[in-house]
């Protein structure tokens, strides 16, 4: 029997059944047989009861499906599906208990389909349902429970394959409960054995043929489980609610001025079989009343929402409102009010320079560009006179070589079009000189003769410029006033210095000054500077 919940009956004769075949397994007199073509009459009509209660389920369908066919019809397709493979696996169950008759006892009169168990004289024939149910070998078997208990694994599988996941988790134990195929434990043989061993090895004809019919018993509950749960779905989605209001949901209450302002109307539990009538108007949220001029043509209602699209309207907030009237199941029409308003604001733009307000020759320029009203991936720039491309969430500009004026222009995509949102000038400018520095001096200082010995390179930096950039040192030299009272300078290319220039410094006397001069320096644009030197004197 399938697993879950089962009314009184079914657990007794769930009990009943299991009594029963406790007691054939002690040899228990002949009227334990006929006791089993007793309870197979019982679960023959358990079966008819269970088959007329899901005939009542099928019979909903059909009154859904008239009622609202594009809710029900994939709902009832698949409880067909259902119905069918029941169908298919209850009529071979028959076959196969009708074979057993013939082969226990040749028909004549009547046909197998026909015959009733309690005519049949063989009832304790234990040979015939053995050898045509499982074989000579239990541990092989070769006979039709094989097939049985494959038909009955394929029928679980298309049954959950019916069901969405929810619904799946639910009932896929309640499933592999009431059609179980896996071993079990056998009292005579201490062991686990096969499904086919358990269920019809060395059974009598009357229990072989009962324990077909309590196969169909669960096929036939089963099926009701399924297609109870395949209904909840249909009356799930029934156009019922406990408490209901208006939504008025816009893509945007923010609108440029020439665009479309947008919105959604809808009840908030809606249906797409189901379409409100919307009108709008100056309404009376209590009442639901429209009061003067009422307009219920605006607002197109497609699957139960309804699409308002004007390009009127006055700068600043406008205020819309109106009235959703629902079916109610009696045929009337329940009055569901709605507020709402939106803002009509001129186009406006920004783009920001993320360093400074002047945009740089030479260098990376970024930028962060947005435009009020529209998201991002909307925006279109460009620019004149300058170079822009996309850079993570901004963009970088760099401008034209020469170029004294950059613009930024903005444009957005909309419903309509491109729409140009207007632009925004930035001056543009040359990276400042920056000053030479050595040991990390940049002007005239005193320093020990040990620390003049230890200087190895000079460099460039422009100190308080809010780009970290590199200034590469092409040349410089190294000149001043010897012992002899004579002019000496020695020169270099690069930043490091010469061999020349460490034996200057390294025979440095107290009071000598160093000058680090005709300093050239690489700009990022690529032009070559001359820099401010830096004069060192020794203490």
């Amino acid at each position: 029997m399938a697993g879950g919940k089962m009314p009184p009956r079914q657990k007794m004769i769930g009990m009943m059944y299991l009594v029963l075949t406790a007691l054939l397994a002690m040899n228990v007199s002949k009227e334990i047989i006929n006791a089993f073509v007793v309870m197979n009459t019982g679960l023959e009509n358990t079966n008819n009861n269970t088959k007329n209660k899901n005939s009542i389920v099928y019979s909903a369908f059909e009154a859904s499906l008239q009622n609202d066919e594009k809710k029900t019809r994939p709902f009832y397709n698949a409880a067909q599906t259902v119905k069918k493979s029941t169908e298919e696996m209850v009529k071979y169950i028959d076959h196969l208990k009708a074979e057993i008759k013939m082969h226990a006892q040749p028909m004549t009169e009547v046909t197998a389909d026909t015959f009733q168990l309690r005519k049949i004289d063989k009832l304790d024939d234990y040979d015939t349902p053995t050898h045509f149910m499982v074989g000579s070998d239990p541990a092989n078997v070769t006979g039709e429970s094989k097939e049985l208990k494959a038909k009955l694994i394929n029928f679980k599988t298309i049954l959950l394959s019916l069901l969405g996941p929810k619904d799946k988790a639910a009932i896929q134990a309640s499933l592999e409960k009431g059609l179980y195929t896996g071993e079990s434990f056998n009292q005579s043989e201490e062991k686990n054995v096969s499904w086919e061993w358990y269920n019809f090895y060395h059974l009598p004809l009357a229990a072989a043929i009962a324990n077909l019919t309590k196969i169909q018993n669960d096929v036939r509950n089963s099926e009701g489980d399924v297609v109870n749960l395949l209904y909840k779905n249909v009356s799930a989605a029934d156009f019922k609610f406990d408490t209901i209001s208006a939504k008025v949901i816009a893509s945007s209450n923010y609108v440029i001025q020439g665009e479309e302002y947008q919105a959604d109307v809808f009840v908030a539990a809606s249906s797409k079989t189901q379409n409100p009538v919307i009108i709008l108007g100056d309404v009376d949220t209590i009442t639901g009343v429209i009061k003067g001029p009422a307009d219920s043509t605006s607002v197109k209602v497609v699957n139960g929402i309804g699409k308002y699209v004007t390009k009127d309207g006055k700068m600043g907030v406008n205020d819309w409102s109106g009235v959703i009237k629902v079916k109610a199941p009696d045929g009337s029409f329940k009055r569901y009010p709605f507020k709402s308003s939106y803002r009509l604001a001129p186009p406006s733009i920004s783009v920001s320079p993320d360093k400074m307000n002047v945009f740089y020759l030479g260098v990376d320029n970024p930028v962060t560009i947005s435009a009020a009203g529209f998201a991002n991936d909307d925006i279109r720039p460009s620019a004149s006179g300058a170079s822009l491309s996309k850079s993570g969430k901004g963009y970088i500009v760099r401008p034209a070589a020469g170029a004294r004026e950059a613009s930024i222009n903005v444009s957005a995509t909309t419903k309509t079009g491109t729409k140009s949102l207007g632009s925004v000038k930035f001056r543009v400018k040359q990276i400042p000189t920056p000053l030479g520095m050595v040991a990390g001096k940049t002007g005239d200082d005193a320093m020990s003769k040990g620390e003049l010995s230890l200087i190895g390179a000079v460099a460039a930096k422009l100190e308080g410029f809010d780009f970290d950039l590199p200034f590469p040192v092409i040349s410089f030299d190294l000149t001043t006033v010897g012992s002899s009272g004579l002019l000496s300078t020695k020169s270099a290319n690069g930043a490091i210095l010469t061999a020349d220039q460490k034996k200057m410094l390294s025979g440095a006397k107290g009071g000598q000054r160093f000058s680090f001069e005709n300093m050239r320096v690489k700009m990022p644009d690529g032009t070559v500077r001359k820099v401010p030197g830096v004069t060192l004197k020794t203490k």
